[in-house]
C-alpha cells in the first residue's frame, strides 16, 4: 500500500529506520511511533518507498 501523503511517507521512513536499528526508537514521535508499533517492516517498506512526486504534504483523516 503506498503512502497517501509526504508526511505519511516520511513517518514510515523514520519508523523503518528504527525497525532496522539505524535510529533509536526513543527518537520516534507521533505517527512514526504509532507506525513502528503497529506495522511490520515489509509494510513500512511499502509506505517508505512511495514516490513523493504528486503527493500532498498532508491529508485530512476524517
Amino acid at each position: 500500500m503506498p503512502a497517501k501523503s509526504k508526511a505519511q511517507q516520511r513517518a514510515a521512513g523514520a519508523a523503518l529506520s528504527a525497525k532496522r536499528g539505524d535510529t533509536k526508537v526513543s527518537e520516534l514521535q507521533g505517527a512514526s511511533k504509532d507506525m513502528y508499533d503497529s506495522m511490520s517492516e515489509d509494510e513500512l517498506e511499502d509506505f517508505a518507498s512511495t514516490d513523493l512526486e504528486g503527493l500532498p504534504d498532508h491529508i485530512d483523516e476524517d
